[in-house]
């Protein structure tokens, strides 16, 4: 609750004896006068984004858009608020439901949090507007995303996603549709075909293996999930760091102990061969059907898996694998499962490895409209990670350069800004991005900014110019290059070989030609 301040907190005044009134120092008085302001500062776990940065993004969320859509899915646009009850995960249990989520409570006394991801919405969304919706419904959806969990190194508290569902086909075959549409996206944001994989599996198989090594029964939920955690660890801490969480348990590299699942010796070699049926050049699937053979659950996930592979024609010459040590979180899906990865570990400047993570994933979850309407619904989706796979494309260089800002046109004189912003005009009619300079005549400090903005070029007509129907052009990314060579300024005065005239009525060709010579 506020507190409330008394009147002389509020107003700064306080009643004093004249004379000790009047012998106050001015320098006090002015002190106590002074404005109270707030420091400048970005909340823990967020960002501000400038420039080139948003730029790629949107370059990349373009691309990978227009695949989603040439598979014809559309976009839908949910809020950024939702009731706290319908994102599922995060029931209010408490007086403020405050647990991974950002909630407020409303006027009308309802909580309400930011959404944590993108399918809790489309669950509500279709649940909502079940009849009227055709079915299958497809759709995209890209948006920032709000998860209160305490940040780190590339850890944001809010982040962009970019997911793409299908609700209402069962599997396998909506399955396979959202497998390759998965390739094709990833491939179109830059990501060349040999330079990743995805992984597919089934929750249904994991139950199959479940049910062969005794842990089927609902009593056994908390040793089943030790068990998941330690199986989603098999890429990164290998065959004999996941035995030990298997069994008795691990030490790390710092000393600190994680408690094993406790599993006979005879289950432990099971689940082993369960991860590694990927592995060699044998069949994945006949190596996981031998297995969990006998298992109602693993064999319907095996069939799953034969008929995305049956449904994608060119299966074959896809980055796909079917490999069982994907788990995804499984408690959440209910059928197959992928997950994107680079093939090699992506290195930073100074050739060190960097942890990037998964580019995206999914799979099936038929349950969860089912909280809606009361009735399973069947659903399949993926979603890319767009931070990670920019992070990965800017350190591969796959995207390039640093954006380029747009061409500036000095304004040297303040009654010709009229004929500087038909120059403006006539670039952006040609596709070409341009400003006018506002602000100031200063020679100097105009070429200052064109430097801070990347601008690629500039366009300069001062009186002389104008005079004789010319323009100068100006190519500051050729001139930075070459101004590292010369040492002589004399000689980089005379030479200037990034500088150039042309006629006023060539400035179009001008630029382009310009801009052109930098790529």
């Amino acid at each position: 609750m506020e507190q409330r301040q008394s009147p002389l907190k509020l107003t700064g005044k306080r009643r004093l004896p004249r004379n000790v009134a009047s012998a106050r120092p001015r320098n006090v008085m002015a002190k106590k006068n002074k404005p109270s302001r707030p420091k400048a500062r970005t909340p823990r776990g967020f960002s501000d984004r400038l420039g080139a940065e948003i730029i790629k993004e949107r370059e990349v969320l373009a691309r990978i858009s227009a695949v989603y859509e040439s598979y014809g899915f559309d976009p839908l646009e949910t809020p950024a608020f939702e009731y706290t009850d319908a994102l599922g995960k995060f029931l209010p249990d408490v007086d403020r439901p405050n647990q991974g989520v950002f909630s407020l409570q409303d006027d009308d006394d309802q909580w309400i949090s930011l959404r944590y991801d993108l399918t809790a919405p489309l669950a509500r969304f279709v649940a909502q507007n079940f009849d009227p919706l055709p079915k299958p419904f497809r759709r995209y959806q890209v948006g920032p995303v709000w998860r209160n969990e305490k940040p780190g190194p590339g850890r944001f508290r809010q982040f962009t996603q970019c997911d793409a569902d299908t609700v209402g086909a069962p599997a396998p075959y909506a399955d396979a549709e959202i497998c390759a549409m998965f390739c094709d996206a990833i491939e179109a944001a830059g990501v060349a075909r040999n330079e990743f994989t995805v992984k597919v599996s089934n929750r249904k198989i994991v139950d199959g293996l479940f049910e062969k090594i005794g842990l089927a029964s609902e009593e056994k939920w908390e040793t089943r999930l030790n068990v998941m955690r330690s199986m989603d660890k098999f890429d990164r801490l290998g065959e004999v760091g996941v035995r030990h969480l298997l069994g008795g348990g691990r030490a790390d590299e710092s000393g600190d102990y994680t408690d094993g699942a406790k599993l006979d010796p005879e289950h432990i070699e099971t689940v082993i061969a369960f991860l590694q049926s990927a592995e060699g050049d044998g069949d994945p699937l006949g190596n996981i059907e031998k297995l969990i053979t006998g298992t109602k659950s693993g064999e319907d996930g095996v069939a799953e898996l034969n008929g995305i592979k049956s449904a994608i024609p060119d299966f074959a010459r896809r980055p796909i694998v079917i490999d069982c040590s994907v788990i995804r979180g499984l408690e959440y899906y209910t059928g197959p499962i992928f997950e994107a990865d680079f093939n090699e570990a992506i290195l930073d400047e100074k050739g060190k490895p960097v942890q990037i993570g998964s580019l995206g994933g999914g799979g099936r979850y038929d349950g969860l409209v089912a909280r809606f309407k009361g009735v399973e619904v069947p659903a399949v989706g993926v979603s890319v990670g767009v931070s990670r796979l920019l992070t990965a494309l800017e350190l591969k260089k796959s995207l390039g350069a640093n954006t380029a800002g747009p061409v500036v046109i000095l304004a040297l004189e303040k009654d010709q800004m009229a004929s500087y912003q038909q120059m403006a005009m006539e670039l952006r009619n040609a596709g070409v991005r341009a400003e006018v300079y506002l602000g100031g005549s200063n020679f100097a400090k105009q070429l200052k900014y064109a430097d801070k903005r990347s601008s690629p070029v500039a366009v300069i007509q001062g009186p002389d110019e104008r005079g004789a129907g010319e323009i100068t052009i100006k190519d500051l990314a050729l001139g930075a290059a070459l101004s590292k060579d010369i040492e002589d300024n004399k000689a980089w005065r005379e030479d200037q070989p990034a500088q150039f005239s042309a006629p006023r009525g060539d400035l179009v060709k001008a630029v382009k030609e310009t801009l052109a010579r930098e790529r």
